[in-house]
C-alpha cells in the first residue's frame, strides 16, 4: 500500500539512508532517528504500512506521514500520523499528505482511523479536523494525556 501522490507531494518508503532528514523532525518519544527508522521498517514488514517519507515532486524532504498500529488503553488501533520539518509548517503539507493517507487506508479496508494528539498540539488538532477526524475521547497514551480523534472510513464525505 502506498498513498497516491498529491498536487505538491509524493510518498516513498523510509530507508536507513533517510537518517539525516529524519533527525530534523520533532517525532516525540525516546526512539531517536535510528530507532524511528527501525520501527517504521518493522511496521512495513508486520503490517504492510508505516510512515512514508513525504517529499515535494522535486525531491525535497518535507517530513513523514502514514499509518501505524498503536495501543490505546489496551485497544489496537490504526493511527494516521504526520511530522513536518519546522521551517515547512503552516503550508498545508500535513493536511495534504494526511488526506491521501486516509484514502489509502480506506482503500486498504481500514474501518476506523484515529490520530492520537497531545492536548497542547493545537496545530495537529487542526490537521486532524481538516482531514475529517473528530474528537472521540481523552486517554492516557505514550506516557501522558492525549486526545483521540477518529472517523469511520466506510462513511461518505471524504475530505478533499
Amino acid at each position: 500500500m502506498m498513498p497516491a501522490p498529491t498536487l505538491r507531494l509524493r510518498f516513498r518508503e523510509m530507508t536507513a539512508g533517510d537518517l539525516a532528514e529524519i533527525a530534523t523532525l520533532e517525532t516525540g518519544g525516546s526512539r531517536g532517528p535510528e530507532g524511528w527508522i527501525d520501527w517504521t521498517l518493522r511496521s512495513y514488514e508486520q503490517h504492510g504500512f508505516g510512515l512514508w517519507v513525504i517529499e515535494t515532486h522535486a525531491g525535497d524532504f518535507v517530513g513523514d506521514c502514514g499509518l501505524t498500529m498503536q495501543d490505546v488503553e489496551g485497544e489496537q488501533v490504526v493511527e494516521v500520523g504526520w511530522h513536518v520539518r519546522t521551517p515547512l509548517r503552516r503550508r498545508g503539507y500535513a493536511s495534504e499528505a494526511a488526506v491521501s493517507v486516509r484514502a489509502a487506508a480506506r482503500d486498504a479496508g481500514v474501518g476506523h482511523l484515529v490520530a492520537i494528539i497531545r492536548p497542547s498540539n493545537l496545530a495537529s488538532q487542526r490537521v486532524a479536523t481538516k482531514v475529517g477526524l473528530a474528537l472521540e475521547r481523552e486517554v492516557h497514551a505514550h506516557g501522558g494525556p492525549a486526545l483521540v480523534f477518529g472517523a469511520d472510513l466506510a462513511s461518505p464525505g471524504e475530505p478533499t
